[in-house]
């Protein structure tokens, strides 16, 4: 199988490189940056500039599956000008690789494969959700989301499979949101976030780079949620970490009002609160490495008997 991977250069990506090649499949990828390039056995670069809709047409040739991982990071200070730019970062990527998808002619693609997130569901700490929710979050991340989501959708009408997953928050310490986390703890700073009570969504990168290769492996198509099967609190996410980094917690929570002072508007992704389901991709036959957040921070840092002690709990006490 050869992949087409938009975004193979940012965490996620470089977890769905590494894993594709261990299996033998051959990876195209598009990058803005020209210095990016690379000729190598099965692994090729190709120029693209999502902003102006120049793509290099050759990144199709022999392609089966395009996996879609391109948007500009939410982590960064929501001003004005950088909301624009992550919506139109993920509306111009899907744009570029429409319009060239309809100049090409004859092809091998079958299946698109698009990152998507669990921002769309309602900010709520008693639900629970499943991916035929119909409801929109009111907020930037509901927005974008959901304009993402239906720019996807467009790809149906050149016959190609469409799956999104909708990401939640992704454990890993060679970037995204956990090293965040994780620093103040390491210097005994760390605290849980308001109420501590809203729900996180999290999944192990590793298991999250197995779920776009299993989607694009058994010709899914649908939503899937790319989360674990066991979401869990910021007052249990925050002590879980502290467990795994040997550090003590006594600050209180941090109150809203004073993220909000520091990150402005973006501070809405700490305070939010989605609990999420996993059980539509389960049922499709597939098994998580890290169901738990004790098993994910234990193979993070390399804490051999982490969860030997821990008091995990089970799905089904997550499920309503």
């Amino acid at each position: 199988m050869k992949i087409l991977v938009t975004g193979a250069t940012g965490l996620v990506g470089q977890e769905l490189v590494a894993q594709c090649q261990t299996k033998g499949y051959s990876v195209n990828f598009l990058t803005t940056r020209k210095n990016k390039l690379v000729k190598e056995t099965n692994y090729n670069g190709f120029y693209w500039n999502p902003k102006s809709g120049e793509i290099d047409i050759n990144c199709f040739n022999g392609v089966s599956v395009i996996i879609n991982l391109a948007g500009a990071s939410i982590s960064k200070r929501w001003t004005t000008a950088y909301k624009k730019e992550v919506l139109e970062s993920r509306i111009d990527t899907l744009n570029t690789l429409y319009q060239a998808l309809t100049q090409i002619g004859d092809h091998n693609i079958t299946s698109l494969v698009s990152a998507s997130a669990i921002g769309i569901y309602p900010n709520s700490l008693n639900n629970y959700y499943e991916e035929d929710e119909t409801r929109v979050d009111d907020s930037f991340l509901g927005e974008v989301v959901s304009a993402w989501e239906e720019k996807t959708g467009e790809f149906k009408t050149l016959g190609l499979r469409v799956s999104k997953v909708r990401i939640g928050l992704v454990m890993s310490d060679k970037g995204g949101a956990l090293p965040e986390i994780a620093k103040p703890i390491n210097y005994y700073a760390g605290a849980a976030f308001g109420s501590g009570e809203q729900w996180q969504s999290w999944i192990h990168i590793s298991d999250l780079a197995r779920m776009f290769l299993f989607i694009s492996e058994h010709h899914l198509k649908g939503v899937f949620n790319g989360v674990s099967p066991n979401p869990i609190t910021n007052n249990r996410l925050v002590k879980e970490i502290a467990k795994a980094l040997d550090r003590p917690l006594f600050l209180p929570n941090i109150p809203q009002f004073v993220m909000q002072t520091l990150l402005g508007e973006m501070a809405y992704i700490l305070f939010a609160s989605q609990r999420v389901s996993s059980k539509k991709i389960e049922k499709e036959g597939f098994s998580f490495a890290y169901p738990n957040i004790c098993n994910a921070l234990a193979d993070i840092y390399d804490k051999t008997g982490l969860c030997e002690v821990a008091n995990e709990k089970t799905y089904k006490e997550y499920v309503p």
